[in-house]
């Protein structure tokens, strides 16, 4: 499987890159936190390491890491905006439960 971004927000990624000058593409990842185990991380990625599974999407370079891509195979990025609010939305299949707040899910 593989990690993708929508056109959306593959070109929300491309700004932010523009905007950053020295990044090569986008880090996603997951972290222990919330109550119920896990939230997304998202960094512009600088280089390429060793562990890094690379995926490209819409002309964008997607890193994840080793350790999270268990988390994260098969997860579709959007990006939406509603009125003032704008915000990434992961469609991840290997989510099993999530919190009532929306800011962390279990797998």
């Amino acid at each position: 499987m593989a990690v993708k971004l929508t056109e959306s927000a593959a070109r929300r990624v491309r700004d932010s890159l523009i905007d950053s000058g020295k990044a090569i593409g986008l880090r996603l990842g997951v972290r222990k936190t919330g109550c119920s185990g896990f939230a997304y991380t998202i960094d512009a990625a600088d280089s390429i390491a060793a562990a890094d599974h690379v995926f490209e999407s819409h002309g964008v370079k997607v890193l994840v890491d080793e350790k999270n891509l268990a988390f994260l195979d098969g997860t579709e990025v959007d990006f939406t905006r509603e009125g003032f609010s704008e915000a990434f939305k992961f469609h991840n299949p290997n989510v099993k439960s999530e919190c009532g707040c929306g800011e962390s899910f279990g797998v």
